[in-house]
């Protein structure tokens, strides 16, 4: 996010919500524009590429994904886009051969990409058809290089563990299954982690129910946040 200068003629009510251009996206509690609920903040969101970039990406990241292509002779199928943003690099993968991306990755000598410091989920509810992204954060130590890999799944489908290339995302898998409901086929205990066993649903899928609190010592329920009279 960038934050832009507001300024506020003399008198003006500084409590009141800034006046900021009509945004197609949509912020969180069905705030519209920046999702800013104060108004004070001035914030304006920066609208990612999408479309893929385009060499140079510049950097070092001509050099992983050259490297990358040389190395698997699948790369061209297997490697959906390619975007450069904030500073970062993203693959997106197609699901099935997440598993063979991440062993070129981690055994090249010209990537060794030797950590898997993250996986994690989000949900891109009314999006498409594959809603549910697993976005993994790849570490070199030996060239102090990041990239993230990123796979796109609908929210009945399932992808293949990693765990057999990176032993560090047996939890980190288990923690996007109990969240986001990703089925990691070939994991070696793919239960819940944070919630209960029994548990009905995935807590952080955007179309879970919020659910208020009940107060016991008073008789009373704060309603849910989206329900909440500051964000109506």
């Amino acid at each position: 996010m960038t934050v832009e200068p507001t300024s506020s003629p003399e008198g003006a009510n500084l409590g009141a919500p800034a006046q900021t251009p009509s945004s197609p996206q949509k912020g969180m509690f069905g705030i519209t524009g920046t999702g800013d609920v104060s108004g004070f903040g001035g914030l304006v969101r920066r609208h990612p590429e999408t479309a893929g970039s385009a060499k140079p990406y510049g950097g070092y990241f001509d050099e992983v994904t050259d490297a990358l292509e040389e190395a698997y002779p699948g790369f061209a199928d297997a490697i959906e886009k390619v975007v450069v943003d904030r500073g970062e690099l993203t693959l997106h993968i197609k699901p099935q051969r997440i598993l063979e991306v991440v062993q070129i990755m981690r055994d090249d000598e010209s990537l060794r990409f030797e950590l898997c410091s993250s996986v994690s989920g989000v949900d891109y509810l009314n999006s498409d058809a594959r809603r549910l992204h697993v976005v993994y954060q790849l570490t070199s130590m030996t060239y102090r290089r990041r990239v993230r890999l990123e796979v796109a799944i609908a929210a009945d489908d399932s992808i293949p563990s990693i765990t057999s290339v990176y032993p560090t995302a047996d939890w980190q898998e288990r923690e996007t299954y109990d969240m986001f409901g990703v089925i990691f086929t070939g994991h070696p205990n793919l239960t819940r982690v944070l919630m209960p066993d029994d548990w009905e649903g995935f807590p952080q899928r955007k179309d879970y129910p919020l659910g208020g609190v009940p107060v016991e010592y008073k008789g009373a329920e704060i309603p849910p946040p989206d329900q909440r009279r500051v964000y109506q």
